[in-house]
Order: structure tokens, then sequence, then C-alpha cells
């Protein structure tokens, strides 16, 4: 029969069949199994039951295997094994980067029942942003979520006890600044301009005009076809040499999927590089992904030129979708064009109406009054 794993081996049945060693209150060895359909899932319920033995033998009056420990670094190594089988490998490379520098060395040797929100607080840097303070908290309680449900450990979940200031919110390039812009892409447009363009009237993300190729666009249908994405992912607890990689996979989530019409002009625009004899793969470089390091860059000497001051890449996003919204679009179609799993994201997140939208919405209201009688209370009557 074949083996993989110590004291693991698979049946002629099929299934998988771990062994695991206990001790009989007279002294004598007696040894007992588990089975699973699977390898992992054999190997998983060995653990539990070995960890339940090392408990039951320091303390032989101890009868709830309900509640078992483990260190955070055994629990961790076993969780990051599992969110690289069944999650996307960016958020696994995510997770496994704040864990081995923000987790590993000072709470890997602590057990789960013995961590409290508080001693975290004292250990993690006090100059984090608030994103990533976050983050890290997140980490932690899905490894207990998970240490809770495969392993048994005391379900708990930990609350930041320091309240981090609230970062500043990505804003919105105003009507000037817009105007500017096009006026500068408009003029000796290249791929790159064309790119901007396409972000600042499609709504895509930074990533997904990185990875975009040429067969995602659908010239007869004039349809955009967002399949992919593009990020530079730390890899400094991996074999390699350097300390990231550029990876490209799925986009950030199953919504990011999605077809976005080809508006008129940006269709013409984008028309004219389709035969050109440098065109390649990719709609920004030939042969591989642009960098969102290296177009970050660029956008940003694009602004200089163009006397905008400096922003994120990721406001066009979100003058997109402020743009659509004041011009009358329903909510419902903004969020399908943007990717996001409901209409709350789109609001609450992206659309950021300046004091002139308010300034109309308010007027507004008066007008239609005023094309009927004259409300009372205008004419100063109560």
């Amino acid at each position: 029969m074949s083996r993989r794993g110590e004291n693991i081996r698979k049946r002629s049945d099929g299934r998988w069949e771990g062994r695991y060693m206990i001790c009989s209150s007279d002294g004598h060895k007696k040894y007992r199994s588990v089975y699973s359909r699977t390898y992992k899932g054999v190997k998983q319920k060995l653990m539990k039951f070995k960890v339940a033995t090392v408990i039951l033998q320091a303390d032989p009056n101890e009868t709830d295997v309900n509640h078992l420990s483990m260190t955070i670094e055994d629990l961790s190594q076993q969780w990051l094994s599992y969110v690289a089988d069944h999650r996307k490998y960016s958020t696994y490379r995510k997770y496994a980067g704040i864990y081995e520098k923000y987790i590993k060395k000072s709470f890997g040797d602590i057990r789960t029942e013995e961590l409290r929100s508080e001693m975290i607080a004292s250990v993690l840097p006090k100059d984090l942003s608030s994103s990533l303070y976050q983050s890290i908290y997140c980490v932690f309680n899905r490894i207990l979520d998970y240490g809770n449900q495969y392993y048994g450990t005391v379900k708990m979940h930990l609350v930041p006890v320091i309240t981090k200031t609230v970062s500043k919110p990505i804003g919105t390039l105003n009507i000037y600044e817009q105007q500017k812009l096009v006026e500068y892409l408009s003029n000796d447009i290249d791929i790159y301009k064309a790119g901007i363009l396409i972000c600042l009237f499609m709504g895509l993300r930074l990533g997904e005009i990185c990875a975009l190729k040429w067969e995602d666009i659908d010239f007869q249908n004039r349809i955009l076809h967002i399949k992919r994405t593009v990020q530079r992912l730390d890899c400094t607890n991996t074999e390699s040499r350097s300390k990231t990689i550029l990876f490209e996979g799925p986009p950030k989530t199953v919504h990011s999927i999605r077809e976005i019409p080809i508006p008129e002009f940006l269709y013409n625009i984008i028309l004219s590089y389709n035969d050109s004899p440098c065109k390649g793969i990719y709609f920004l470089n030939p042969n591989t992904p642009m960098d969102p390091r290296t177009y970050q860059y660029k956008f940003q000497s694009i602004l200089k030129k163009a006397g905008i001051e400096s922003t994120h890449f990721h406001a066009l996003r979100h003058t997109f979708a402020t743009n659509c919204i004041n011009s009358g679009a329903d909510a419902k179609s903004v969020s399908e064009i943007l990717g996001h799993a409901n209409v709350n994201i789109t609001l609450n997140r992206y659309v950021h109406p300046d004091m002139d939208t308010k300034r109309n919405i308010l007027n507004s209201i008066y007008s239609k009054h005023s094309e009927s009688d004259e409300p009372q209370i205008l004419r100063g009557q109560l």
C-alpha cells in the first residue's frame, strides 16, 4: 500500500488511514486510527488527536478534548497550507507576508488560548497604517477561527485595542483637473496615454489595465473583457532571490470578471493602435504585462506635465464612478461596470459628490417648485 507522511497510508478501499498512539492508565501503548477520503483530511484529523493525546498525558484528569492547545506557529502553518489550496495565490502571499513579518517572530511560540489583544497591541509597531493594522488582526482571527473549526482550539475573536487614525480616503479629480488631463492626454497621444483614458472613462483598476491583452478587446461588438490583473507580490519568505515578483492572475473578485462596452471616442483610439507594427500580446507592453509601479510612475509624470497635483492612480476609478452617478446613471449599472459585489460599495466608497453637485441638487428642488405655484414658505407665509 502507498504511504504519504508519518503513519498515513492509503487503503485498498480508496480511503486514507492515519494511526496515532496513546498510553492507557496501566502504561500500555495502544494505537488508534482515523480515516478520510483525502490525505489532507486524515492529516488534519491526525494532528487533532495527537494534540489531544499530549494534553491528556500532561493532565490525566483532563477530559475535555474540545478545547485543544496549539502554538500560533503550528496552527498558522496548517492554516496557510489551507489558504494556499483554497484561495488565490495573491491572497496566500498577502497572508503569508503578514504572518512572516508581524506575527511569527513575536507570537509564534504563544499558545492560542494565551493570546490577547492587549499583548498584540503592545508589540506591533506604532507607525503602522490603519489598513495594515486591521489586516494583522484579520490574519490573527482567521488563524484562530481555523483552529477552532478544524482542531477544536478555544473560540476567540480579537478586537484591536488601539484606534488607528482613519487613512485619508482616495478622492477624485475635479472638473477642471479632468479637463486639463484629457487635453494633455489627447495631444500627441500614445499607448500609455490611451490606457489612462480607458481607466478614466471605463473605470479599470491599475492592475487590470496593466494585464489587459489585445485578445480581451472585442472589436466587432465593441466590448472590453476584464479577465485578469497583475500585481507585485512579496516573496521574501520563498526560495526566490528577489524580494517581490510580478504576478498575473484572476481579477480581485469573481465580480471583477466583467464586460464593459467601449465608448465611441475610445473605440476609435484603441482601433488606431490595433494594426500597429509594435502591437504585441499585451495592450501596454508587447510581450509582458506592464509593471503597475512603472505605470504609476508614468501617471505621476503625466500629472506633473499637465499641471495637476499628484494623486493616486486609483483616483481615476473614483472619478469615473462619481462622474457616472452625477450624470444620472443608475447605481446598479455603475456597480457592474466597476466589478463591485454590490451597489453599497460603489456608493459608499467610490462616489464623492463635490460642493457644486450638492448645490445643484438643492437648487433643483426650488426649480421644481417654481414651475408650479410658489410655496407659501418662500413668500414668507406660514
